[in-house]
């Protein structure tokens, strides 16, 4: 009997869109400027379905450390949450591109760095592999 050759194909992950509520990205921009200059650290809440990642609430890590240059939090103490998308942390004095050490401490499906001096178009989400992900706020009705 012949083995017939079985060829995988490498599927290709989609790719990643953030989409977040305004309320949610006004809250991001608030704690960022109450930390500085410190680096501000939070949990992202939302959803992630086919590629997308909606954000629509935001979490305070428990023990949580931050300084001048480093935001952390120890993932033990979280509960099991399926909403947990991603993290938000502030650059208070540098690029909103990721460090080496924010790759290796990625948690979630994205991860969103905003820079000094945290206005609307200082947001920037990142996959864990560094790559910038396009980035949607959607306007909450009345």
């Amino acid at each position: 009997m012949k083995a017939i050759p079985v060829i995988f194909k490498k599927t290709q992950r989609p790719q990643r869109k953030v989409v977040m509520t305004e309320q949610a990205r006004n809250g991001i921009l608030t704690y960022c400027k109450m930390n500085h200059p410190n680096e501000g650290i939070l949990i992202l809440r939302g959803a992630y379905k086919k590629g997308q990642v909606f954000v629509d609430g935001l979490v305070i890590p428990p023990f949580s450390h931050t300084g001048p240059t480093f935001a952390g939090f120890p993932h033990t103490f979280l509960p099991l949450d399926p909403s947990y998308v991603g993290t938000v942390h502030s650059h208070p004095t540098g690029e909103a591109k990721p460090s080496v050490t924010d790759l290796h401490n990625f948690f979630g499906f994205v991860s969103i760095i905003v820079q000094s001096p945290y206005e609307d178009g200082d947001l920037f989400a990142y996959d864990r592999d560094g790559k910038l992900l396009e980035m949607t706020v959607i306007l909450e009705k009345s």
